[in-house]
């Protein structure tokens, strides 16, 4: 198996401290983290899962709920492997065979299918760090662009070792930051490492768009919703698109019916109110509300039906009605 020495740890008297995530591991000589994936070797951390890939495929960046990012365009979107334990505890999809590639390999094929961006996703990109920093390096020689997809929880560290080499990160969020959710579900207790790293990437001049999951029963408070919605607008600022995705039941939560569409397109409302220029309705094909219009006169910038593009009317990155400046990083 190979391993690679791991990025961002410090020695302790009885073990080793991962820096990497905001759990923020102790892992003795001879264990492992959270993660599963980064290990104590002899007093030294390495991560098992370097170049092991386990999903890869090509489509449109919408699909990763980037909105404003190169619209249109393709990117090749990729995960390391993450642990099994990990994967099903987070419902994500079930861990296939892997295949070993090489940072030079996945640029390669982003050349070939005529990627416009990488992204990191499917699992939480994080675990993969290393393999993560080296590819992006590589990506960004190639003029290739990074996307980062991510429960939030890198450490502002992790932040700012990779920072230079991302140029967008969709951020995702469970619950509206429920406490009690994420107390019972999460790895983490509590929201701050997440609002944390959030403006660390705003401080990094990393693009940013936010996306909140809203689930019936266990987590769907209005309040918390605007309460989010608020702080995005008041530490980030009014220009950051926020994505309110709609809930379908899994292996997680099988008894959980999905999010009732006149709750979220209530929730819609309320972000607006608090001062988000850009709110989209997630996971509702052919919704009005998957569509960009100017936060301005309402014009249609960007009509989607699916997540896939029917026609951006845009000059550049201005509305050609009244001519006000969109936050969009056009082609």
């Amino acid at each position: 198996m190979r391993s690679e020495e791991a990025m961002l740890w410090a020695r302790e008297r009885s073990g080793i401290r991962c820096q990497l995530c905001a759990k923020n591991c102790f892992i003795a000589v001879g264990k492992k983290g959270a993660c599963s994936e980064r290990e104590n070797k002899e007093n030294k951390l390495y991560s098992n899962n370097f170049g092991k890939i386990i999903a890869m495929k090509t489509e449109k960046v919408e699909k990763k709920l980037l909105f404003h990012f190169l619209p249109g365009s393709s990117t090749l979107s990729f995960s390391c492997r993450v642990g099994e334990d990990w994967a099903i505890e987070h419902e994500d999809p079930k861990v296939e065979k892997e295949k070993e590639f090489s940072p030079e390999e996945v640029i390669e094929l982003a050349e070939q299918k005529n990627c416009k961006t990488i992204s990191y996703c499917f699992f939480e990109p994080t675990i993969y760090f290393e393999f993560l920093f080296k590819t992006a390096k590589l990506a960004h020689r190639s003029n290739i662009k990074n996307v980062f997809v991510t429960n939030g929880y890198a450490t502002e560290e992790a932040i700012k070792k990779v920072a230079k080499h991302l140029d967008a990160a969709v951020v995702n969020f469970k619950a509206s930051a429920s406490p009690e959710f994420m107390k019972k579900f999460m790895i983490i207790p509590s929201v701050e490492p997440i609002y944390d790293g959030l403006k660390q990437l705003k401080k990094q001049r990393v693009f940013i768009e936010i996306t909140n999951l809203i689930i019936p029963q266990i987590g769907e408070s209005s309040e918390l919703n605007t309460k989010l919605s608020e702080w995005i607008s008041d530490q980030l600022g009014s220009d950051i698109p926020y994505h309110i995705l709609q809930f379908h039941p899994n292996k997680k939560f099988p008894d959980v019916p999905s999010t009732p569409v006149p709750v979220l397109e209530k929730f819609l409302e309320e972000s607006r109110r608090s001062g988000l220029r850009y709110v989209y309705l997630g996971r509702l094909p052919k919704h009005i509300e998957e569509s960009t219009f100017c936060y301005n006169c309402r014009e249609k910038l960007i009509e989607r039906s699916g997540s896939e593009i029917v026609k951006i009317n845009l000059i550049k990155d201005r509305c050609p009605n009244c001519g006000s400046k969109i936050n969009v990083v056009a082609e």
